[in-house]
C-alpha cells in the first residue's frame, strides 16, 4: 500500500482516539483485578494470547492462505480487544467489568508481543522473497505511543475530570465503529482492484477464525468451571479484535495492502458473529423471561 493519507496520519490517529476512549472507561482497579479474580483473568489472557494465535495458524493452514495473508492473519490474532468487545460484552450480558479488565491487559502487552511475533511470522510464511519488514524496536515505540499512552492520558483525565470523562465515554465508543467502517470503505474504494480477489479468497477464512475463536473460548471458559457471564465476556474477548489496530500494524508500519485484508473481513464480519452468538447464548434466559412476562399477564 503506498504511503496516503489514510494510512500515515488518519489511522493512526483514529486509533489514538479510541485507545483515548479506552482509557476513559479504564480505572486502576482494571489492572489489578488479576489479583482479585485471577482464575478468570489469567484464562482470558491465555485464551487471547496463545489460543487465538494457534486457532489463527490453524485457519492458515486449512485455507492455505498465501505468505502475505497468512501473516495479515497472524496479526489481525494477535491483537486485543477493544472498546467493540466491552461493549458487545455488555449487550450479550457478560461480565463488563472482566471484559475491561482483559482489553486493558492485553493491549498493555500486546505492544510487545505483536512487533516479535510478526517479524517471525514474517521470516516463516514470507522467507525472503519480500522487500517489506518490521524493525522491532522502532515498531514497539510506535505501538506504545498510539495504544499505550493515550490509554493512560485517558484514564488520567477520568481521575482529574470524571464528569467530563463519563460524558465522553458514549461518543467515542460510536466514533471507534463508525470510524472503523469508514477507514475499511476507503481502503477497500482505493484499493479495490488488487483486494477483490483476496477479499473473496479471505472472508471464508476470517469467518471460520471468528465463529472457531468465540466458541472456543467460550468452551474453554466453561470447562474451567467460570460462570456464564465470565465465559461470555472470555468467548467475546477471544472473538472480537481491535480491526483498527491490526490496519495500523499492516497498513501503517509494515505497509503492506495485501496484509490488511484480512483485519478488514473479519473486521466487517465479526459484529455480526458476536451479535448472533450474544442472542443464542442468551436465548434460553430470554425465553425464559417471557414465559414468566406471559404468566403474570394471565394471572
Amino acid at each position: 500500500m503506498e504511503a496516503d493519507i489514510i494510512t500515515q496520519l488518519i489511522l493512526p490517529l483514529s486509533l489514538f482516539i479510541i485507545m483515548f476512549g479506552m482509557g476513559l472507561a479504564t480505572k486502576v482497579a482494571d489492572f489489578t483485578r488479576v489479583f482479585k479474580e485471577p482464575k478468570a483473568v489469567s484464562i482470558g489472557i491465555v485464551c487471547q494470547m496463545l489460543v487465538l494465535p494457534l486457532l489463527a495458524c490453524v485457519v492458515i493452514l486449512i485455507f492455505g492462505l498465501t505468505a502475505e495473508l497468512a501473516v495479515g492473519v497472524i496479526i489481525l490474532a494477535l491483537c486485543p480487544g477493544g472498546v467493540t468487545s466491552n461493549m458487545l460484552s455488555y449487550l450479550s450480558r457478560g461480565d463488563v467489568a472482566l471484559s475491561i479488565s482483559l482489553t486493558a491487559l492485553v493491549s498493555i502487552i500486546t505492544p510487545f508481543t505483536i512487533p516479535i511475533v510478526t517479524s517471525v511470522a514474517m521470516v516463516y510464511f514470507m522467507e525472503e522473497s519480500t522487500q517489506f519488514s518490521i524493525p522491532l524496536l522502532k515498531t514497539i515505540v510506535q505501538l506504545m505511543v498510539i495504544t499505550v499512552l493515550p490509554v493512560a492520558l485517558g484514564m488520567l483525565v477520568h481521575k482529574k475530570f470524571p464528569v467530563f470523562s463519563n460524558k465522553a465515554q458514549k461518543p467515542v465508543k460510536v466514533f471507534s465503529i463508525v470510524f472503523l467502517f469508514l477507514i475499511i470503505a476507503a481502503l477497500m474504494a482505493k484499493n479495490w482492484s488488487d483486494m477483490s480477489g483476496f477479499f473473496v479468497q479471505t472472508g471464508f477464512a476470517s469467518l471460520t477464525l471468528n465463529v472457531l475463536s468465540i466458541v472456543v473460548g467460550f468452551l474453554i471458559a466453561k470447562f474451567m468451571r467460570l460462570e456464564k457471564a465470565q465465559a461470555i465476556s472470555i468467548s467475546i474477548e477471544v472473538g472480537i479484535q481491535n480491526g483498527t489496530l491490526a490496519l495500523v500494524v499492516a497498513g501503517t508500519l509494515i505497509g503492506n495492502a495485501i496484509m490488511t485484508i484480512p483485519a478488514v473481513t473479519y473486521s466487517l464480519l465479526m459484529f455480526v458473529v458476536g451479535g448472533v452468538f450474544g442472542w443464542l447464548v442468551n436465548l434460553n434466559s430470554t425465553q425464559k423471561a417471557l414465559s414468566m412476562e406471559r404468566r403474570k399477564r394471565e394471572s
